[in-house]
C-alpha cells in the first residue's frame, strides 16, 4: 500500500509545485513507483513543471466524477519509468472535487504506487483540505519570511484537525522544507534564519533548498530540477530530502550557516 504525502503551505509562490515535482522525481529515481497528483484545480501548473502539458487528455476531475478511468488520466514520465502524473483540470473549479470521489481515486492510486504525492493549492479552503485529507505524511513548504511561516503554522493546525488520521486520534507525520534560503541575507537579518523558522514551527526539518536560478530554469524547461541538473545545489538538497523521506539518516547541509543544526534538528525529530 502506498504512502500518501501532501506537499502544502498556507501561502502561494513558496515552491510547492516545484518541490512536488523535484521530490517525486528523486523518489522515482531511487526505484520507488511514484505518482504526483495536482489538486490545484483551475490553475493546473504541475503538468507544466513536469513537461507533460501537451499530453493531458483526461484529468483528476474526470476521474473523480467517473467520466474517465484512472488509467486514462495517468501520464507516465518519459524520463523516469517509475514516475507518473495525474493532472488537474484547468477549466473547472474546486467545487467539482467531492470527498467521496477523491477517496475512491486515492484508494485506487494507493494500490498502484509506492508513493502518492499530492500537490496542494495554497490556502486553507476546500482544495487544500481535500489534498491533505488522506495524507500520512506532510511536507510543509515555507520561505524564510514572517508571513510565509505564519501561514505554514495555520496549515500545521489543519493537518492536526482536518485529516483522516486526526479524526482517528492519530498524527500526520510532518516535515518542514525551507525553500529559497539565502544564508548571506539571513546573516544580514534580511530574512529569518533556519533557527528562527524551526523555533516557530517546531516540526522536523526535511531539507533546506537554497535560492538558485536553477529552479526557475528547470521549471521553464518543463523538468524537475532533480532531473534537469542533478548536480546543482537545489537538486542535491531535494535528493537528500527524498532520502530522508525514505528513512535514511542524511546529514543536514546548511551553506555558510555558522551554527550546526544537526543536533537540534534530530532532537526535534525525536
Amino acid at each position: 500500500m502506498a504512502k500518501v504525502m501532501v506537499v502544502t503551505s498556507g501561502k502561494g509562490g513558496v515552491g510547492k509545485t516545484t518541490s512536488t515535482a523535484a521530490l517525486g522525481a528523486a523518489l522515482a529515481q531511487s526505484g520507488q513507483n511514484v505518482v504526483v497528483v495536482d489538486f490545484d484545480v483551475g490553475l493546473r501548473n504541475l503538468d507544466l513543471v513536469m513537461g507533460a502539458e501537451r499530453r493531458v487528455v483526461f484529468d483528476l476531475i474526470n476521474v473523480v466524477q467517473g467520466d474517465a478511468k484512472l488509467v486514462q488520466a495517468l501520464i507516465r514520465d518519459k524520463r523516469v519509468d517509475t514516475l507518473s502524473i495525474l493532472p488537474a483540470s484547468q477549466t473547472r473549479d474546486k467545487d467539482a472535487l467531492t470527498e467521496e470521489g477523491v477517496a475512491r481515486v486515492m484508494e485506487e492510486l494507493q494500490e498502484k504506487f509506492d508513493w502518492v504525492i499530492c500537490d496542494s493549492p495554497a490556502g486553507i479552503e476546500r482544495g487544500a483540505t481535500l489534498a491533505m485529507r488522506h495524507a500520512e505524511v506532510a511536507v510543509v513548504v515555507t520561505n524564510p519570511e514572517v508571513s510565509s511561516v505564519r501561514d505554514s503554522d495555520r496549515i500545521i493546525g489543519l493537518l492536526d484537525s482536518k485529516t483522516l488520521k486526526a479524526e482517528k486520534g492519530e498524527r500526520v507525520e510532518k516535515h518542514l522544507l525551507l525553500t529559497r534560503y539565502d544564508p548571506a541575507r539571513a546573516q544580514r537579518g534580511e530574512m529569518l534564519t533556519t533557527e528562527d523558522v524551526l523555533e516557530i514551527l517546531s516540526i522536523p526539518l526535511l531539507g533546506i533548498i537554497p535560492e538558485s536560478e536553477e529552479v526557475l530554469k528547470a521549471s521553464n524547461m518543463g523538468s524537475p530540477v532533480t532531473l534537469s541538473n542533478a548536480m546543482s545545489a537545489p537538486a542535491r538538497a531535494y535528493a537528500a530530502a527524498a532520502r530522508r523521506l525514505m528513512g535514511e539518516t542524511v546529514a543536514m547541509t546548511v551553506p555558510n550557516d555558522r551554527k550546526s543544526l544537526f543536533g537540534k534538528i534530530f532532537r526535534r525529530a525525536a
